[in-house]
């Protein structure tokens, strides 16, 4: 097989017809597939179209539609069985036309990726319904760009659904599909050579809008991921550590503790506590498998408790010797303590 064109599906029934028939009309030259990935009631409607269409037509239909429109992509992507995979949209506003010229542009052997891009000069995001939809998905893009500079350096267009993929060069594995933006998460977690081609985003025919607040937060969260990685989580670790370090220290010299013995009772708790939570959601996958638990939480105390013995004894040498608060002081140097902190945990 030469090119499976993998089709996400959702509430998109009235279109499949039109849409195998354009397929099968733009693909004449090639040995193609068609996979439709569905989780609502179209597979009715698919497996009618089927029994009449030139090209074979598969249905994957999920009853649990893990990771969203991402995660059906990249479950037709695994099932099949082309060199090329091609991922388009249900609704027509994709037109199958375009797959000629996407395949044209994988001739020379040396792209990965075609992108069709809205963006390119004869390329045209018309279809989207209401100046709101036109900013906010020039927004995305530009944030997208922003955040990933080298790795959308030759893509103007990361946000669009229609692509046609080397399916040799992509590691599924690596993947982390969520809400509807898979080929950000293509680019972003692949090293591959990208072309565009300009295409014409035509109106909805069928569905409604998957862009709602939801999908936003979850495009956020996703670029967070794909820009700091397991940072991010351990952002959110040290700071709810750092929050926590400060409330003890604070609440134990309300209560008449010195405040050396106050900050050493406040980072015993705060190290095990992060330890913790950093085993429970962060660095899992950097895990060797010749230490245990115990071993890295050995590793883990020793080194927290070196830095809380040096960073307690600035803090005495400072509250000693100026006017500045001993919480003030203990803020100051947990935020520099961070990046070390950072640098050593990523290595467990």
């Amino acid at each position: 097989m030469a090119v499976s064109i993998v089709i996400p599906t959702y509430n998109v029934a009235p279109s499949i017809a039109e849409l195998a028939a354009r397929i099968s009309d733009a693909t004449t030259n090639y040995d193609a597939e068609i996979i439709f990935v569905s989780s609502d009631d179209t597979p009715q409607v698919i497996v009618h179209v089927g029994n009449t269409a030139r090209l074979p037509v598969r249905i994957i239909h999920r009853s649990t539609p893990t990771g969203g429109l991402a995660g059906a992509v990249l479950e037709g992507i695994a099932a099949s069985g082309g060199k090329w995979c091609i991922v388009m949209d249900g609704d027509l506003r994709h037109p199958p036309e375009m797959i000629p010229i996407l395949l044209a542009a994988t001739a020379s052997e040396h792209e990965d990726v075609v992108v069709a891009s809205r963006n390119l000069d004869d390329g045209s995001s018309g279809g989207l319904a209401g100046a709101s939809r036109h900013i906010v998905s020039t927004a995305a893009n530009l944030l997208a760009r922003a955040m990933l500079p080298v790795r959308l350096q030759n893509c103007t267009d990361p946000m669009t659904g229609f692509f046609a993929v080397r399916r040799a060069t992509i590691d599924i594995a690596a993947l982390q599909p969520r809400g509807v933006k898979i080929l950000l998460e293509i680019l972003a977690r692949n090293t591959v050579t990208v072309v565009e081609e300009p295409f014409v985003f035509d109106e909805r025919q069928a569905g409604v809008s998957r862009a709602d607040f939801q999908q936003g937060v979850r495009f956020v969260t996703q670029l967070a991921a794909l820009r700091f990685g397991h940072l991010s989580g351990f952002v959110a670790i040290g700071a709810a550590g750092a929050v926590t370090n400060l409330l003890i220290m604070a609440g134990l010299q309300a209560l008449g503790v010195w405040y050396i013995a106050a900050a050493i009772i406040s980072a015993a708790v705060t190290i095990v506590g992060n330890f913790l939570l950093q085993e429970r959601f962060d660095f899992r996958d950097l895990r060797g498998p010749a230490a245990s638990g115990c071993i890295r939480f050995a590793r883990s105390f020793a080194f927290n408790g070196v830095e809380a013995t040096v960073r307690t004894a600035v803090l005495s040498a400072v509250v000693e010797t100026t006017t500045l608060s001993g919480i003030a002081t203990q803020a100051v140097l947990i935020g520099i303590g961070f990046m070390l902190k950072f640098v050593h945990d990523s290595q467990r």
